[in-house]
């Protein structure tokens, strides 16, 4: 799972604001595209992955945080 997580961390954004997208628009009917857009675009930034570059005594790290996993992912 983390494999998987750590080669497609740069499309997770937009799988879930097209997802987001997709569930206003069939089960909610949200029907102003814009606030449906805008909905899907805060909800798949609030709960995208975050790359974060942290410096520790072996140089710098690129560290991958997310709100459903308890530890960070480092990707290097």
């Amino acid at each position: 799972m983390l494999q998987i997580i750590k080669k497609i961390h740069r499309i997770i954004y937009p799988i879930l604001t097209v997802f987001f997208l997709l569930v206003l628009d069939r089960v909610f009917h949200v029907e102003p595209d814009w606030v449906r857009i805008a909905v899907a675009i805060a909800l798949g930034y609030f709960l995208s992955p975050r790359k974060k570059i942290i410096q520790t005594e072996s140089g710098e790290k690129k560290q991958l945080t997310w709100i459903f996993f308890k530890k960070p992912i480092f990707l290097d």
